[in-house]
C-alpha cells in the first residue's frame, strides 16, 4: 500500500489487512513521513520476515528516520490528518474533473484516490515529453505507460498526484488554476516537437529558448510562494 497508506490509516480507501497476510508501505507519498518503509506481518511470519530484511537486506538502521516516522504515525492519528487527506482527495478528484473538461482522456474517468492518469498519446505527444517540459518550469510530475501503450521507453501518457501541493495549501480552485499550466505546457510542447521533430533530446535543448515557457516558468514560481504548509 506504498502510495495510499495515508488514505487507509485515515479510512479513506479499503483496508488491505482485511485479506492480507504481509502488507508492506513507503512512510512518505500519502502517510507524508521520512522516507524509508514498513512491513506488517501475521505473528507466525515474524522470524522469517525479520531474518530476509537483517541480515539480508538491511545494513545499520537510521535512528533519525525512525524518530521521525514515529512523530509522523502520531500525527496521522489526528483529526487534522484525516482532514488533509479528504483534502487530498478533492484535490485529484477537481484535477479530473478539470483536464476532463478541456477534452482530455483521463483514464478510469476520474479518480477515488490521489493519483490522475491521463492519456497524452491522443494529443500527439509522450508522456517523457510532457514530463520535460513540467520538470523545466518547476511541476513535477511522472511520465507513465496507459492503456495501449506498446513500449513502455516511450509511454502515452503521465501521472499526477495532488498530495504535496495540497501540503502546500493548494485546494480545489488552486489545482484549477496547475491544470490551466499543464494544459498551456502541452500545447507549448507540441509546438515546439513540431520545430524539432520526435527525437526527445532535440525537444530538450530547446526548452530554454522557448520566450513563452520562461514566463509560465516565472509566473509559477510567483504563485507557488503565496502558500503556507498545510
Amino acid at each position: 500500500m506504498a502510495h495510499f497508506s495515508g488514505l487507509v490509516v485515515t479510512g479513506e480507501c479499503n483496508n488491505p489487512f482485511e485479506y492480507c497476510d504481509i502488507v508492506t508501505s513507503t512512510t512518505h507519498k500519502t502517510l507524508r513521513g521520512p522516507r524509508s518503509g514498513l512491513i506488517f506481518f501475521r505473528k507466525e511470519l515474524e522470524e522469517k520476515i525479520n531474518f530476509s530484511v537483517f541480515p539480508g537486506l538491511q545494513g545499520g538502521p537510521h535512528e533519525h528516520q525512525i524518530a521521525g516516522l514515529a512523530t509522523q504515525l502520531k500525527e496521522v492519528t489526528t483529526p487534522e490528518f484525516k482532514s488533509y487527506i479528504q483534502q487530498v482527495k478533492l484535490n485529484a478528484k477537481t484535477m479530473a474533473e478539470e483536464f476532463m473538461n478541456l477534452g482530455y482522456n483521463v483514464c478510469t474517468q476520474g479518480t477515488d484516490n490521489h493519483l490522475v492518469m491521463i492519456v497524452v498519446r491522443s494529443k500527439g505527444l509522450t508522456g517523457s515529453k510532457v514530463e520535460k517540459i513540467c520538470e523545466y518550469v518547476n511541476i513535477s510530475i511522472n511520465k507513465n505507460s496507459v492503456p495501449g501503450d506498446k513500449s513502455a521507453l516511450t509511454p502515452g501518457g503521465i501521472r499526477l498526484g495532488s498530495p504535496s501541493l495540497t501540503t502546500r495549501g493548494f485546494k480545489e480552485d488552486d489545482f484549477r488554476i496547475v491544470v490551466t499550466y499543464i494544459d498551456r505546457l502541452i500545447n507549448i510542447a507540441l509546438e515546439i516537437q513540431d520545430e524539432t521533430g520526435k527525437p526527445l533530446k532535440k525537444f530538450v535543448e530547446a526548452l530554454p529558448n522557448h520566450e513563452e515557457l520562461n514566463i509560465i516558468k516565472n509566473d509559477i514560481v510567483d504563485f507557488a510562494s503565496g502558500f503556507e504548509y498545510y
